[in-house]
């Protein structure tokens, strides 16, 4: 399997980290791009340039981190990442953890083109309000129960959008704001894939 990927996208992070947790590592070449150079390849396994995509086995191509960690959870040796006797946890855990994610990608991509002025506009704001209401909800919600020793994709998505926050948003503050949160936080990024995956 071809995964592409870089090495800043949260997308792509998670991805990576469900490689590892499902002992795959071996089993999937990184073919590190640049999205936003309209690599070749990257157009030719996703036409809409996003990463990360996947190159199954036989040739087919995946886009979007949450159906490559559903495809990659059927291989591999290891626990399931969305086990089905928690199934709905782990899928609102994973949409939060998303929703946090893309609000925070926006935000970055939206600083990008426009500069740091489009968080004045009605969008920029829209994405500065749910980035705070998700935070305040998973501060309220997070269970502070040690981590089983296989991760699901609600802890995985969540953990890695809190980290781009403290890479790319560190005025959120989020973790003197959130001190049931980044308690959880540093349990869960423990984890060898968290360390082997840092954002640089």
């Amino acid at each position: 399997m071809e995964l592409f990927l870089n090495a800043t996208s949260p997308y792509a992070r998670l991805v990576r980290i469900v490689v590892l947790e499902k002992g795959l590592a071996d089993a999937v070449k990184l073919r590190w791009c640049d999205p936003w150079s309209d690599d070749a390849q990257l157009l030719e396994a996703n036409p809409a340039g996003r990463i990360p995509a996947l190159i199954t086995e036989d040739g087919t191509a995946l886009s979007e981190s949450l159906v490559i960690a559903l495809y990659l959870d059927g291989m591999g040796r290891s626990e399931p990442i969305i086990p089905a006797s928690r199934l709905s946890e782990v899928l609102r855990q994973a949409g939060l953890g998303q929703s946090l994610m893309d609000a925070a990608f926006g935000t970055v991509i939206g600083r990008k083109h426009q500069g740091k002025e489009v968080d004045d506009t009605v969008l920029g704001r829209r994405r500065w309000r749910a980035i705070h209401r998700i935070l305040d909800r998973l501060e309220n919600e997070i269970s502070a129960d040690p981590v089983s020793p296989s991760m699901t994709l609600g802890e995985i998505s969540i953990a890695v959008a809190l980290d781009y926050l403290s890479f790319r948003l560190t005025e959120t503050n989020w973790p003197e704001r959130h001190e049931k949160l980044k308690a959880w936080h540093q349990h869960v990024t423990k984890k060898e894939s968290f360390a082997q995956t840092a954002f640089l």
